[in-house]
């Protein structure tokens, strides 16, 4: 119960907010040799993949809580053994990590969305899905609401997954490492489409990825401290109100809605992987 009270002390005094604009601002292109640029003074960002290099970016700030939204557009046509990655993680050999990673597929076939949260370093807490929209056609809005309570995948405000903090039960939650957004397009043939039968038919490069509108309400982690200072009023609306967020009754029904439709593998069934019993947080509600 102590740990639970410490953790609603951690309420913003100063909440950073960084608004869809200049991704300049926000990221640093960190691999690929030229392959992913920033365009139309910081409006747009793409990832290329050719049979050389993918590309990837990274944040220039490390959060340790936040409500952080990027609108993609993912790899048109046949995409079939190429992933894109766009995911939160901190450092080290008990890194926690917070993943969205799309796995391409061939031309008219659904993209698989694959998501995974890790904590001191496991991870095997993996939910994929399929969308109910061509992630092709235009952006769309992917979310990731980090609390101490819990943590909540969205898409275009819908949520998909939640993974509640069940420190209680001896379940590790990410809470103590400040991360950074982490965005990569790659080749992973030998395992992403239909585990690794299908093979990226590279005529088809370079295979390109959109980024744009990102906005991040958050804790941003600086020089061993937090933007986000301890206060004794819960925040309820407005900047900072994320911090202590849960589902209302509409988020979960579309949250059913989205597993019960287009769930395609949940950990938390799978009895064959885990024949000593399920992971102690598949038994909460």
């Amino acid at each position: 119960m102590a740990s639970t009270v410490s953790y609603m002390l951690l309420l913003p005094l100063l909440v950073m907010v960084a608004f869809a604009g200049d991704l300049n601002k926000d990221f640093d292109i960190t691999w690929g040799d030229g392959r992913s640029k920033i365009l139309n003074h910081g409006e747009l960002l793409t990832l290329s993949l050719d049979k050389a290099s993918g590309s990837g970016f990274q944040s220039k700030n490390e959060y340790l809580f936040g409500k952080i939204d990027m609108q993609l557009k993912l790899v048109p046509g046949n995409s079939a053994g190429t992933v894109t990655a766009y995911y939160l993680s901190s450092k080290g050999s008990t890194w926690d990590e917070i993943d969205y990673e799309f796995l391409g597929n061939l031309s008219g076939d659904p993209y698989i969305l694959h998501t995974n949260v890790f904590s001191q370093g496991k991870g095997d807490r993996e939910q994929q899905f399929y969308l109910w929209f061509d992630p092709t056609a235009d952006f769309h809005t992917y979310s990731i609401m980090w609390n101490p309570q819990r943590i909540i995948f969205s898409v275009d405000g819908t949520p998909i997954r939640e993974f509640k903090n069940s420190e209680a039960i001896g379940v590790p939650f990410p809470k103590n490492q400040p991360m950074r957004i982490y965005s990569s397009l790659w080749n992973a043939d030998d395992w992403a489409t239909r585990g690794g039968l299908v093979k990226t038919d590279w005529t088809q490069a370079p295979f390109t990825a959109s980024y744009r509108n990102f906005n991040a309400e958050a804790c941003i982690w600086s020089s061993g401290a937090s933007s986000c200072a301890k206060t004794s009023s819960t925040p309820t609306s407005g900047s900072g109100s994320w911090l202590s967020q849960e589902l209302d009754a509409t988020g979960h029904q579309r949250l059913k809605w989205v597993q019960k439709n287009y769930m395609i593998y949940n950990y938390c069934t799978d009895t064959k992987r885990f024949p000593q019993g399920l992971p102690p947080e598949c038994n909460i509600s």
